[in-house]
């Protein structure tokens, strides 16, 4: 053999060896560096403001396990939303970005959105630089299972009151107008019972309670408090605890990226009798309301006939809360608020049970823990009882942050921040890359690592902005950034400024519950001209292109698709009267239920199984999709998860969840 040649095979042969060597090492410290990575575990509430220990929102809280995460960690006593009600709050908090820049001010679909669609979540992030990442309850509105390795529970809003049929319905407690007014959510507030026959006021059929996602409810029993069905929330914190004693058991083991998502103290508020029992009503003391305080405001300026939620929903639940209690102001709010103390503690005593898994293992020493909610509520303050609002019971939320190793115990921070830091910060904390856009078409974040404030929470070097911004959410209104109506919450100050040009000023340091508006006071006329500018700057003002059709009007054609036989006079258009006539046939239950089309069957052969959720699903060999079983076969299956069988089954596709199919499946032995 030629010598130069054999030289020339013993060299590849070396740099082959050498390469695969590298290979090797570099995989091992890689996967080092991801197994000592953080733990993160974020914990999420729905509509809680400030009514926690410590956060001075309401006298009477009881609140000791977000206590110990307070003791253990650094609190941010003035952290906001950027945006003061659910979908698009989450969706700005999740991925970071403000609703200015993405355009996400109401109740679309964030997934459909040409920024948040081309940015990663926080979770895909994470999960793409080695977590695992697994969640469940309401963590982003909807529409986010698919960001996960591993989801446990649909968002449950109940327990709910139901009158025997499809029909939610107010608390049973709960009297007229109110209950009519607003209904099974934001009409309901009251403990958990044994019913014992009691009736409904308007079909005289016994109640029940029932529990569950939107799309799928059951009935919830119940006995006594120690004698029933869990609730959504209770079910999240044991699926949470119970993956916590699972990765305590799993050393070298990747990290973990864990979201809990409580719905309490979102309506309805309705828990067990036992957290009522530790807010006597008659010793519940109201918040400090100054009679005529929403006189000087401009908020119901901006609010719209066809706009309920955007516009003064708060005002509306107010005034019908109290006349439903016969104009008894202060009795009213008691009731409503001795129900969102309870809900609080509720979630409280849930959020004991996922700490005391966490903090009795070996993980607490790497896991950084945080706990916030997606906006605040208001309790009668400027006569308003909602969120939405861009005063500081609606965008002040609770923020703390445990990160083993970096936090100061017991810390606090007054500095102005908001939710879209968390992200960063997360990112900073774990040392994961910074980049979180898919393509061209996403953005990088909008917030700041509160990293230098964990250690030094009073006087860090934070490279943040010197005020928390939040936007209005309007529904009806076009989402061009430069249409909307934003707050600015300096340390000491709130600027607002509404769509139509109107402004409050209010000297918080002052002045804390935002009782005097200073905007038309000539002594404030530099500090006004000075912050509206700053917001201005922040905003982008050059028009953006209108949509053709409102969100109604998207969420009617959307309907109409799901339910072309709506469309009463068959004249190709669903209008609203018909739309409102056919969803009460819905509520009622007295619409017949569409059966799928025979061409829609299909021909499957695969394996059943559970998921992490408990729900059975079924793996097709050929294609490798899978699809959820939602028809009652789930019994005739379950003894035949690894026997063969032929069933023909209705089934949901798990990557599009829209489209319901006849399968005709012959499964296998796994």
């Amino acid at each position: 053999m030629d010598r130069t040649h054999t030289i020339g095979i013993h060299h590849s042969a070396f740099l082959r060896q050498w390469a695969f060597g590298c290979f090797i090492i570099l995989s091992a410290c890689l996967v080092t560096s991801a197994a000592s990575r953080p733990n993160v575990l974020l914990i999420m509430c729905d509509d809680l403001n400030d009514y926690v220990q410590t956060f001075g929102g309401h006298p009477q809280i009881k609140t000791p396990n977000i206590t110990r995460l307070v003791r253990s960690g650094v609190s941010f006593r003035q952290a906001h939303c950027n945006i003061p009600i659910c979908n698009p709050s989450r969706a700005s908090m999740m991925c970071g970005l403000y609703p200015h820049t993405t355009g996400v001010f109401g109740f679309g679909n964030w997934d459909e959105n040409e920024v948040l669609k081309n940015s990663r979540t926080m979770m895909a992030h994470f999960r793409t630089h080695g977590y695992h990442a697994l969640g469940t309850g309401k963590i982003m509105h909807n529409r986010d299972r698919r960001e996960w390795n591993v989801y446990g529970h649909k968002s449950d809003y109940g327990p709910f009151a139901n009158e025997g049929n499809k029909t939610d319905v107010a608390h049973p407690d709960v009297p007229a107008p109110f209950r009519d007014d607003f209904g099974a959510i934001d009409g309901s507030f009251g403990p958990l019972f044994k019913l014992d026959g009691r009736k409904s006021h308007a079909t005289g059929k016994p109640f029940v309670w029932r529990t569950g996602n939107w799309a799928h409810k059951r009935e919830l029993r119940f006995e006594s408090d120690d004698d029933r069905d869990p609730t959504g929330d209770e079910l999240n914190a044991q699926w949470a605890v119970r993956k916590l004693k699972q990765f305590a058991k799993q050393p070298g083991r990747k990290p973990f990226f864990m979201g809990v998502g409580f719905l309490r103290p979102h309506t309805p508020l309705i828990v067990p009798q036992e957290y009522f029992d530790r807010f006597p009503l008659d010793s519940i003391q109201l918040p400090d309301i100054q009679a005529g305080d929403d006189e000087d405001t401009y908020k119901h300026t901006v609010a719209s006939d066809s706009d309920d939620r955007g516009s003064d929903r708060g005002t509306k639940i107010y005034d019908s809360l109290i006349a439903s209690y016969g104009g008894r102001r202060e009795y009213a709010l008691r009731k409503f608020i001795q129900a969102y103390l309870a809900s609080v503690a509720s979630v409280d005593d849930l959020v004991g049970d996922i700490l005391d898994a966490l903090d009795n293992s070996p993980l607490k020493d790497n896991t950084v823990v945080v706990f916030t909610s997606d906006h605040g509520w208001g309790m009668g303050e400027k006569d308003y009882v909602y969120k939405n609002s861009l005063w500081q019971e609606s965008t002040r939320v609770p923020l703390i942050i445990r990160a083993p190793g970096v936090s100061k115990d017991g810390g606090v921070c007054e500095l102005p921040v908001s939710l879209v830091d968390i992200y960063p910060t997360l990112i900073d904390l774990c040392g994961l890359p910074s980049n979180t856009v898919k393509n061209e078409k996403g953005r990088q974040l909008d917030g700041h690592s509160l990293k230098p404030l964990l250690s030094n929470p009073s006087k860090g070097n934070w490279s943040g902005p010197d005020a928390a911004l939040t936007a209005l959410y309007q529904w009806a209104s076009y989402y061009d950034p430069a249409e909307q109506s934003y707050s600015l919450r300096f340390k000491d100050w709130r600027y607002i400024r509404y769509r139509n040009a109107t402004e409050e000023l209010y000297h918080t340091a002052e002045d804390p519950h935002e009782w005097t508006n200073l905007a038309h006071d000539s002594n404030f006329r530099v500090r006004l001209l000075s912050m509206r500018k700053q917001l201005l700057d922040q905003i982008p003002s050059r028009p953006q292109p209108k949509p053709t059709k409102t969100d109604n009007e998207i969420w009617k054609e959307n309907f109409f698709k799901k339910h072309p036989q709506a469309d009463a006079n068959r004249d190709g258009k669903l209008s609203w009267p018909e739309l409102q006539a056919y969803k009460k046939k819905l509520d009622a239950g007295t619409t017949p239920v569409a059966k799928p089309n025979p061409t829609d069957r299909l021909q499957a052969t695969g394996t059943f199984s559970r998921n992490d959720a408990n729900h059975l699903i079924f793996t097709d060999k050929n294609s490798g999709k899978t699809y959820y079983v939602i028809n009652s076969l789930a019994k005739k299956i379950e003894p035949h998860l690894t026997k063969p069988i032929e069933v023909l089954a209705r089934v949901k596709p798990a990557e599009t969840g829209k489209v319901l199919l006849m399968v005709h499946i012959v499964s296998l032995k796994e």
